[in-house]
């Protein structure tokens, strides 16, 4: 149903030409003002090609990829209960 997609963060130097090219690489989630970043989505399956293309544009700094997806959500509580310990 939904497509896999990967966060990346791309460092620019000009603002309002990441706002116009961008978007055409995916999907723009935010562009920073103060620290000139922008934060994009774009298909996992394409990611590589994705991030070779935007390192080409003279605008981009630098492009760092988002590890989210590879970090485990699901926690598990090994620790034993301790609030019978600590009650009146």
């Amino acid at each position: 149903m939904f497509t896999e997609r990967s966060g990346i963060i791309v460092w620019v130097s000009d603002l309002k030409a990441a706002g116009k090219h961008l978007e055409k690489y995916g999907n723009v989630h935010f562009i920073s003002k103060r620290l000139h970043y922008a934060a994009m989505y774009v298909y996992s399956s394409r990611l590589d090609e994705t991030v070779k293309q935007l390192q080409k544009l003279p605008f981009v700094k630098k492009v760092e990829r988002s590890y989210r997806n590879e970090i485990k959500t699901e926690y598990t509580s090994n620790v034993p209960d301790k609030t019978r310990f600590y009650s009146l």
